[in-house]
């Protein structure tokens, strides 16, 4: 059986966005596109007190949100093959089985202003702190293109490279990317600069610190880069080694992409943030839509 692109659907304008997003998806990977809705996800559902809902009508929305979901895609979509299901269970849990048969998981986070970016929920920060399958973000509202594509239509795909731990699952997911959509890569590497003790010492030595790294990372990037720049010939790749915070660089780019691709370490930790700081930064601020792939 196919793995399936699988949406977490709530009703919301964000989850319709991603549903959207994943829809193209699906159709570029020629997978079948399964709408999820978890009751735990309908909004303004409550058991008690005054603003209690009905069982039945609760029920009944949460079979309904999918379905006419799943209407309204196939009729954009023409040869989309689109599953709709309600399961009753909490959201994160629901969803992170889901993606045991996933090649894929898409869901949607809320641009609110240019300087707060996205409002990542619990739901999405535990999805995308533990799946263990790609989990796609894409914000609200109307892209370039139309509703649900967020990102320039036209632009690069930009994956953030560490040299130290450049995980293949990411790159071969930023280059299958790009190469799906015959558009160029980015690959950006950030790197800190050099202590002012490392400065001096270089300086007395008489060495040119900065072109002796640019060097070490011309030799590191030719090395991690050719053997996917060989399997994906078609890609036209561009590295960019900059200095100073991974997160702003990223960002930055992601003004002008059509999506973003970075990394998470696995295992999560047991304690502490799931996500590390440039994934959180980059989650809540890009302007494009964000993968999020797990690798060792």
């Amino acid at each position: 059986m196919l793995p399936f692109i699988t949406v977490g659907l709530d009703g919301s304008a964000e989850s319709r966005a991603a549903a959207e997003w994943a829809a193209g998806e699906a159709l570029r990977r020629d997978l079948p596109l399964r709408l999820l809705l978890a009751t735990g996800r309908l909004p303004g559902a409550h058991a008690y007190g005054p603003h209690a809902v009905d069982p039945a009508i609760h029920r009944h929305w949460a079979e309904r949100i999918p379905r006419e979901a799943a209407a309204t895609l196939r009729g954009r979509h023409l040869g989309l093959t689109v599953l709709a299901e309600h399961v009753a269970g909490p959201s994160v849990e629901s969803l992170l089985e889901a993606a045991a048969d996933s090649e894929l998981l898409v869901l949607g986070s809320r641009a609110v202003g240019p300087l707060a970016g996205y409002l990542m929920g619990s739901v999405s920060q535990a999805v995308t702190a533990r799946a263990e399958v790609p989990v796609v973000l894409v914000r609200s509202g109307a892209g370039p293109a139309g509703p649900g594509t967020a990102g320039a239509p036209d632009g690069d795909v930009v994956v953030g490279l560490d040299l130290a731990r450049p995980g293949d699952r990411v790159l071969e997911f930023a280059f299958d990317a790009a190469a799906r959509r015959a558009a160029g890569l980015l690959v950006v590497h950030s790197r800190n600069r050099p202590t002012v003790y490392g400065e001096e010492l270089a300086a007395g030595l008489d060495i040119d610190l900065d072109g002796e790294l640019a060097a070490q990372e011309a030799d590191d990037f030719d090395h991690v880069l050719r053997p996917w720049q060989e399997k994906f010939p078609a890609v036209t790749m561009t590295g960019q080694a900059v200095v100073g915070t991974p997160a702003r660089h990223l960002i930055e780019a992601a003004a002008t992409a059509r999506l973003l691709v970075i990394g998470r370490h696995t295992p999560a930790p047991k304690f502490g943030p799931k996500l590390g700081p440039v994934a959180h930064a980059v989650l809540h601020h890009s302007s494009a839509p964000v993968a999020v792939v797990p690798h060792d």
